[in-house]
């Protein structure tokens, strides 16, 4: 036989092997992982017969004799799409990713073992009604039998990552819920943070940069403050760096919505939209189902690991929320003995509640950790000490405790079941009662006609109507006196303008209680309010117009400062005198093809940085522009007012004014994008710099797998000012990290349809066509109609799964 027959014979084989080879990893991979979308399954816990129709987005249908199968149900396909979403959501929550992750989530496991979320879920399952405990545990006991039956062929992630899940608890639904609490919780940075600035410049000065409404009374800082030990940011260290880890960046974590009643819209019957503003991942955050139990009947927006629809609608009503921005968490310094066992309040030493832990640490010894409390709850300055990432030189601190609503019992899945179930205002009004925290914006229509609105939320009442930063904890006059009651939280129903709408601002402007003082700065709500009083009759058609909308008043309201800075200046280079041409044409349009949005949008970055970085440096600089609201707020405020000591820069002769620093700001948004993308403006467009990518989980653990597991990058428009809200970290700029998590809208003209999208896909399997198939419908301003009607699925060609 010929050699280069032999060579042939040879490689030929080989590429057969390969093949082989390629083809079994294909199927270990892809086939054995994938849900069944068709045929029957026999599964334990089940009490009939419950049918699963899935559309061609692999939305499923529910159908189930009682709302106990359906919960059942709905937890088995939540495992079937999100298993390993749900997994890390509960781990975090437990205080157990260092078991599959190792020592780099350590300060992670330690962080929640203080705040106590699962001791908290714990509790409250305990005196859950009997009911709620029922859909609780048939959901667990819907994900446990996929969990079950899948033993082997778990999603790719706990194969990358070598472990298996274990049983879903009760519990676990409720971690979730206080994690999605403590993720739209802000409350604890501006706290800490506007602490540290106190101690460094004293009252006087940093009352200039804290933002403010007159309503809520003067802002009063406590003298004694500057007088405290430091106040740790370690706390504000990690929990960034978790948010960072599990997907939660971003800070405009709030959202739009809005609603008209037939005398605005052209149908004759109320219009509802929402797009709440999370952080973008993948999978997407929500899950879409449409539910049919024996009284359980909603459709809409549910959160894998959670039975209830977070976001939706019934036959009779629809709701929507947008977060409140609730100030629900304090923080107080605390006087300890010597022994670090006692506190001193009042006068008189307290003992402190000291559990132990034990952390298991994947390839590490264990770690023993301690969480110390007082009455008020946890220490959590405590957290960095017994890891060598944060030396206790480097946080010579405070001993800081932490109250939070969060961390009280509460009901909110009572809350959303009552809500699913609700058939008008008063069953509405009912159920929202029994929903704490995160404190949420309930907008709210029925088939009547009716429109409404309700603050969802536990609101600490305080010793003053403003806040104090950080409190003395030696006394019990700085104590919380308890809650807004209810029937005190503000609401509206069938107002005279004949709409509603809230986008994380002050919605009620006379209201006894302290709420908050880090709204959103005012450009969505400006803007909405606009778009909804430009017409008399609004439509469906239009609401979708106003989700894309990239308009920002707050652009609006800075670009004329701009301009006037450089009103009789000779300029003579050759781009500055261009954007300056281009920002007086311009419409305040952040559309991802236009250069102008890059001019203003890093120009806005540099006079931060001007205004605040030489008195603060870097890292206070830093923390103060974390959350993003705090300086569009204050940043506008200044440059009104124009008579701030900020505007100097410290480090030169020249005392500065407002004009100077916008114009140094300016040349230096000039030299930015021209040294990074190049000397011609053509190159300039917003959506270059202003990418958008759904990160996994698991994005840069392995850089090669990054392009199978992300969805993205796509170029994008708008800002954190617009109401297609596309937040970049001012701190990394300009990178996409938060937005419209989803868009809903519904009319009710139209009973048995809606319409839905998501920023990826139905499916967390990285190998399924519905993990990212939503993605070009979302980014181009598409949505999936959904259609309800029961004779219309089941005589479709959708997808039949019947569990028994």
């Amino acid at each position: 036989m010929p050699k280069w027959f032999k060579i042939i014979i040879g490689v030929f084989f080989s590429f057969i092997v390969v093949a082989a080879v390629g083809l079994f990893i294909y199927y270990q991979l892809l086939l054995k992982s994938l849900p069944d979308y068709e045929g029957e399954k026999n599964l334990p816990g089940i009490s009939n017969k419950v049918e699963i129709y899935r559309d061609k987005f692999a939305i499923p249908y529910i159908y189930a004799k009682t709302d106990n199968d359906a919960a059942y149900a709905l937890g088995y396909v939540h495992a079937q799409e999100r298993l390993f979403q749900m997994d890390m959501l509960r781990r975090a929550g437990e205080g157990r990713l260092s078991e599959i992750f190792g020592t780099k989530t350590i300060l992670y496991d330690e962080m929640f073992l203080t705040i106590g979320i699962n001791r908290i879920a714990k509790e409250i399952f305990k005196q859950l009604d009997p009911d709620i405990k029922k859909i609780l545990e048939s959901y667990s006991r819907g994900v446990n039998a996929y969990i079950d039956e899948y033993k082997g062929k778990y999603p790719f992630e706990f194969d990358i990552l070598q472990y298996d899940p274990y049983p879903w608890k009760p519990e676990h639904s409720l971690i979730i819920g206080k994690l999605m609490a403590w993720e739209l919780d802000m409350s604890w940075w501006v706290d800490i943070s506007f602490a540290n600035l106190i101690q460094k410049f004293g009252p006087a000065k940093v009352k200039d940069i804290i933002p403010d409404y007159p309503e809520n009374a003067p802002t009063i800082i406590p003298s004694e403050l500057k007088n405290y030990p430091k106040i740790s940011t370690a706390f504000l260290d990690i929990n960034e760096s978790f948010k960072k880890f599990i997907r939660f960046e971003g800070t405009h974590i709030g959202s739009n919505n809005w609603v008209v009643n037939g005398k605005r819209s052209v149908s004759g019957k109320p219009i509802i939209a929402n797009d709440p503003h999370l952080a973008f991942q993948a999978p997407a955050k929500w899950y879409i189902a449409v539910v049919r139990g024996k009284n359980w009947n909603a459709e809409g927006f549910t959160l894998p690991g959670i039975p209830a629809v977070v976001i939706g609608k019934n036959p009779d009503i629809s709701w929507v929320v947008t977060n409140l921005m609730a100030d629900d968490a304090d923080f107080y310094i605390e006087h300890l003995d010597s022994t670090g066992k006692k506190y001193l309040v009042d006068g008189r030493w307290r003992d402190l509640n000291i559990t132990d832990y034990i952390i298991r640490v994947k390839d590490s010894s264990d770690v023993d950790f301690k969480v110390r409390a007082t009455y008020r709850g946890p220490i959590i300055s405590d957290i960095h000490l017994l890891n060598k990432q944060y030396p206790v030189g480097k946080y010579e601190q405070a001993d800081l405790s932490m109250h939070w609503t969060g961390s009280e019992v509460s009901n909110e899945l009572k809350a959303f079941y009552l809500i699913d179930n609700s058939h008008n205002w008063n069953d509405f009004k009912n159920a929202v009662k029994y929903f704490w925290s995160p404190g949420q914006n309930f907008v709210y229509a029925d088939k009547e006609g009716n429109i409404g609105y309700i603050c969802g939320g536990k609101l600490p009442v305080r010793a003053s109507i403003n806040p104090a930063i950080v409190y003395d904890g030696s006394t019990t006059s700085n104590d919380w006196k308890g809650y807004v009651p209810y029937s005190e939280m503000p609401a509206l129903f069938n107002p005279l303008e004949n709409y509603i709408a809230t986008a994380n601002n002050k919605v009620i402007k006379s209201f006894p209680y302290y709420i908050s003082n880090f709204w959103e700065p005012p450009s969505r709500i400006e803007r909405i309010t606009e778009l909804l009083n430009s017409k008399q009759k609004q439509s469906i058609k239009d609401f979708m117009k106003y989700q894309m909308d990239f308009t920002s008043p707050f652009a609006k309201e800075i670009t004329p400062y701009i301009l006037s800075a450089f009103e009789n200046i000779n300029i003579k280079d050759k781009n500055l005198k261009l954007a300056l041409e281009l920002l007086k044409e311009w419409d305040f349009s952040m559309g991802k093809y236009s250069q102008v949005p890059s001019i203003f949008n890093v120009f806005f970055n540099c006079l931060m940085k001007n205004i605040f970085e030489d008195e603060m440096g870097k890292n206070l600089f830093e923390q103060y522009i974390f959350i993003a609201n705090v300086p569009y707020r204050t940043v506008a405020k200044l440059l009104k007012e124009n008579n701030s000591s900020w505007f100097d820069n410290i480090l030169t002769e020249k005392k500065e004014s407002r004009d100077d620093i916008i114009r140094q700001s300016l040349a230096d948004a000039l030299t930015y994008l021209e040294d990074n993308y190049g000397i011609d403006p053509e190159n300039w467009q917003w959506g270059v710099l202003h990418k958008l990518t759904n990160k996994h989980i698991l994005h840069g653990a392995l850089p090669i797998l990054d392009r199978f597991l992300d969805v993205g990058p796509f170029y994008i428009g708008g800002d954190g000012t617009t109401i297609f809200n596309t937040e970049y970290s001012f701190n990394d700029p300009y990178e996409t990290t938060l937005g419209q998590s989803m868009r809903y809208l519904f009319d009710f003209s139209k009973p048995d349809e809606f319409y839905i999208i998501l920023p990826t896909g139905q499916s967390g399997n990285i190998f399924s066509g519905h993990y990212r198939d939503m993605s070009d419908k979302w980014l181009n301003g598409g949505y999936i109609k959904i259609i309800t009607k029961e004779y219309y699925i089941r005589n479709s060609d959708y997808k039949l799964l019947t569990l028994k």
